[in-house]
C-alpha cells in the first residue's frame, strides 16, 4: 500500500509541474500546508487567495518563494474571482466559514461564503477554462444537523452540479472531519486550558468525533486531485474517539491535576457525526483500504462507469459513535500530527 500511495504522490507531482494553481481560503491551516506541499512539485505559480491580509503579508516572509503569490479578495466578489481565475489550471477551493456556532448565529453570512461563494468558484472556473476544481467539505454536510453543514452539503451539490454545465473542467469534492491542532481545533482549546485554567470544558460528556492529521487532509486533497474525473465526492476512512477519551490523553499527557466541566451542547452541535448518510450508502464504492467515493444521484455522463469495477461498501452505518480509539491509539494519533512529542 505504501508503494501505491507514493506512485499516486508521484502522479499528482507530475500532474502540477509546471501547473498554476490557485487556493481560495489559502492562509488557513489546510491551505498553508496544502501550498507547502504543493511547492515540492514544482509549480509555474501557485496564487493564494484570501480576504485576510496580515496572513498573507506573514505567509509570504515565511515562504519567501518567487513561485508563490498572493490576491486580496474574497469568494463572495464574483467579480474578483473572475479575474482571479485567469490562467489558472487548477482551483483548491478552501475558503468557507467553518464554526458551528458562528455559522447557527449568522446565516446569512454562511450562505453568502459557503454557497454564493462556492457558485462564484464554480462560474469562474468554468468561465476561465480550469482543468481542475476540488471542493473541501466536512463530515457535517451529511446528514446536516446545523445550518454550517447545510449550507457545504448545498455546496456538495453545486460542484457535483456543475460537471454536467462544462465538459472541460471537472469538479470534485473530499469530505473531511476534524483536522488535529488546527485554527480553532478542540485540541488547542484543550491544551489552553490545562495549562492555563486548570480545566477542561465539555459541551457534551457523550460526544464523538471524526479525527484527521493534516498530512492525512492534504494527502485527501491530493488524491481526489490526481484521481477524480468529476461528480464524485471523495471521503477517508477516519478514526473516531470519544471526546472525553482525548481530553483524558492530554490531561494525563501534561501530568496536571484537571478537572473537567460539562458546559451543555451549543446550538447545531450533535453528539455524533457520519461520514456517509444513509441514502449515500448504496451510491458509496471502495476505492482502496483508505478511501470512500460517493458518486451522485444524477447522471454525470462516464462516472458510473468508471467505478463500476469498484466494490460496494458492506457497510450500512459509518457514525463516530460505531467504533472508537482506545488512549494508546489516541496518544498515537496525537504524536503523528505533531500535537504530543
Amino acid at each position: 500500500m505504501m508503494e501505491f500511495q507514493i506512485n499516486k504522490l508521484k502522479e499528482a507531482g507530475e500532474m502540477f509541474t509546471n501547473a498554476t494553481i490557485l487556493v481560495t481560503g489559502g492562509t488557513g491551516s489546510w491551505g498553508y500546508d496544502l501550498v507547502k506541499k504543493l511547492l515540492t512539485y514544482n509549480p509555474k505559480e501557485i496564487i493564494v487567495y484570501s480576504r485576510n491580509e496580515d496572513k498573507q503579508v506573514n505567509m509570504r516572509r515565511e515562504f519567501d518563494d518567487s513561485r508563490l503569490t498572493f490576491s486580496l479578495g474574497d469568494v463572495r466578489d464574483r467579480q474578483a474571482l473572475f479575474y482571479a481565475f485567469k490562467g489558472i489550471d487548477y482551483v483548491f477551493h478552501l475558503a468557507a466559514l467553518k464554526h458551528v456556532p458562528v455559522c447557527e448565529e449568522l446565516p446569512l453570512e454562511a450562505v453568502k461564503t459557503n454557497v454564493i461563494g462556492t457558485q462564484n468558484v464554480i462560474d469562474a472556473a468554468i468561465y476561465n477554462g480550469v482543468k481542475k476544481v476540488i471542493n473541501v467539505s466536512t463530515d457535517k454536510a451529511a446528514d446536516p444537523a446545523n445550518f454550517y453543514g447545510f449550507t457545504k452539503a448545498i455546496g456538495e451539490k453545486l460542484i457535483v452540479h456543475a460537471n454536467s454545465l462544462s465538459k472541460d473542467t471537472k469538479f470534485i469534492c473530499i469530505r473531511g472531519g476534524n483536522v488535529l491542532a488546527t485554527n480553532g481545533s478542540v485540541v488547542n482549546l484543550f491544551i489552553d486550558e490545562i495549562n492555563n485554567k486548570n480545566k477542561i470544558s465539555i459541551t457534551d460528556k457523550r460526544m464523538t468525533r471524526f479525527f484527521l492529521t493534516m498530512e492525512d487532509a492534504i494527502n485527501l486533497l491530493l488524491k481526489a486531485a490526481s484521481e477524480g474525473i468529476g461528480g464524485e465526492i471523495f471521503v477517508m476512512k477516519m478514526p473516531s474517539c470519544r471526546i472525553m477519551d482525548l481530553a483524558k490523553v492530554l490531561i494525563n499527557h501534561f501530568g496536571k491535576k484537571v478537572s473537567i466541566v460539562e458546559s451543555g451542547i451549543r446550538p447545531g452541535e450533535k453528539l455524533n457525526e457520519v461520514l456517509l448518510a444513509s441514502n449515500e450508502i448504496e451510491d458509496t464504492v471502495e476505492f482502496d483500504k483508505d478511501y470512500l467515493v460517493v458518486l451522485p444521484k444524477i447522471e454525470i455522463k462516464g462516472l458510473r462507469e468508471h467505478y463500476s469495477a469498484f466494490p460496494s461498501v458492506k457497510t450500512t452505518s459509518y457514525s463516530s459513535s460505531d467504533k472508537f480509539l482506545t488512549h494508546e491509539e489516541i496518544r498515537k494519533m496525537l504524536v503523528k500530527a505533531k500535537v504530543l512529542k
